[in-house]
């Protein structure tokens, strides 16, 4: 008995580490707009997870009554929600960028606030529910015994997904013109601006990103997540941690703190249900005290 007690355990473990770097990197696709406007614009969007939301609602519409497959509804909710978030950026929140961090603070969880009761005047208030395809509902065993690992089909998915996103982000801010051009035009607008680059289009195109980049997180995350109007208020903690823990240097940050939050999450939840999650904001006070100015900093900004 104790021996089949000790497989099961470590078993459960690695089942627990595998949906626990799932949920991290859908956690970080979900965040790491956030981090990208903060980090890199010096703007702080606590509107983030209305786009987030958009994203998982167009997906679930589009699915329910235009008959649009998933898979095709994961660029869908990037594109519309991108867009969205460029059309936002050029009426609304370009005029914030010079204000104080409290204005922007107040003006963009106001944004969140009138997201929130939108959809629940138009769309309700009700659970919305994603059916994701047939081949994405299994699960696959590997190994036996004590190295047992059961993986989900989807959550295999979405660390592919967010696998990729990851590389092709890391790539386009690192080694592309619009990356050096975006961050010319943060350490300094202005000579940026006398070498001809033009400073609002990039910060459009960034904003655009990243709100593209949530609305796809949130189209990823209804199954796993769940769909409310309540989903930006829900979850902008954990988009806060996300950039808190992991800095707003490069994205190297936020994808470490988001794989550490998402797997103490599961294990937490797992382990010790009661505490609920309370093992995420105990890490999150451990790494901070440790690094005030999270994991990874960077010296110029905005």
């Amino acid at each position: 008995m104790v021996g089949k007690g000790a497989c099961f355990s470590v078993s459960t473990m690695l089942t627990i580490l595998f949906d626990g770097i799932a949920y991290g990197m859908l956690l970080f696709v979900l965040a790491v707009g956030l981090a990208v406007t903060l980090g890199l614009m010096n703007f702080i969007n606590l509107a983030h997870g209305a786009f987030a939301m958009a994203g998982g609602y167009i997906t679930v519409l589009a699915m329910q009554r235009l008959g649009v497959p998933f898979l095709a509804c994961l660029p869908l909710a990037f594109v519309l929600t991108a867009a969205l978030g460029a059309l936002l950026e050029c009426t609304l929140y370009r005029p914030m960028y010079k204000k104080p961090h409290l204005d922007q603070v107040m003006f963009s969880i106001g944004l969140a606030f009138m997201a929130v009761a939108a959809v629940d005047y138009f769309v309700g208030g009700s659970q919305q529910n994603v059916q994701i395809p047939q081949w994405l509902r299994g699960r696959t065993e590997i190994g036996e015994g004590a190295l047992l690992l059961g993986m989900g089909h989807y959550r295999l998915f979405i660390i592919a997904i967010c696998a990729v996103l990851t590389v092709v982000l890391q790539l386009l801010l690192s080694r592309t013109r619009f990356g050096s051009r975006l961050r010319a035009a943060v350490d300094d607008p202005r000579v940026a601006a006398g070498l001809g680059i033009n400073v609002n289009v990039v910060f459009l195109l960034t904003f655009a990103m990243g709100s593209g980049l949530a609305g796809l997180g949130g189209a990823l995350g209804a199954e796993i997540l769940g769909l409310d109007p309540t989903f930006p208020l829900k979850y902008m903690i954990y988009f806060l941690i996300v950039v808190a823990v992991g800095g707003t240097s490069s994205i190297t940050g936020p994808l470490a703190a988001a794989l550490l939050l998402g797997i103490a999450d599961v294990a937490g939840k797992y382990y010790i249900p009661k505490m609920g999650a309370f093992t995420v904001y105990l890490l999150m006070i451990l790494i901070l005290l440790w690094r005030p100015q999270g994991l990874f900093t960077r010296g110029g900004r905005r």
